[in-house]
């Protein structure tokens, strides 16, 4: 395995990090949501029998306030996810292009084409040495 077969199984690496934890934010704000509104459920569930027992006298904020405080935080963890998946969707995208890149290199040194590379270099090959034919590599004996 040469310098080249390393790098590119290293940004390979990076690229499948990322994409998990980008799949992980995206399945955490998702389950985020799912509870915030339970718990806007649960507080409305709440708050009618609050009225029911304040009619009795028994106040019924005890019981809710620490509901809605719930629901503040989940807001709150919910937009701050929110900001990271951008950033997290970025990331993913500079991966790929290294990636890109490393077997465009591998294939450019005369090295084995990487898996479901060959015909996306293939033709992007041919596009650049159409559109630019002097300064299109030469692959040829």
């Amino acid at each position: 395995m040469g310098v080249v077969d390393s790098i590119l199984r290293q940004h390979r690496w990076e690229l499948d990090e990322r994409r998990r934890f980008l799949a992980e934010l995206e399945s955490l704000a998702q389950r985020l949501r799912r509870d915030a509104h339970r718990l806007h459920q649960e507080i409305e569930e709440e708050s009618g029998a609050g009225r029911l027992l304040r009619q009795s006298g028994a106040p019924y904020p005890v019981f809710v306030e620490p509901l809605i405080e719930r629901g503040r935080q989940l807001e709150r963890s919910i937009a701050e996810i929110n900001t990271q998946i951008p950033e997290a969707r970025e990331a993913v995208a500079v991966a790929e292009q290294q990636v890109r890149l490393c077997e465009a290199t591998q294939m450019q040194r005369g090295g084995k084409p990487p898996l479901g590379a060959g015909r996306a270099l293939r033709s992007r090959r041919v596009r650049r040495a159409v559109a630019f034919p002097r300064y299109a590599p030469y692959f040829g004996s």
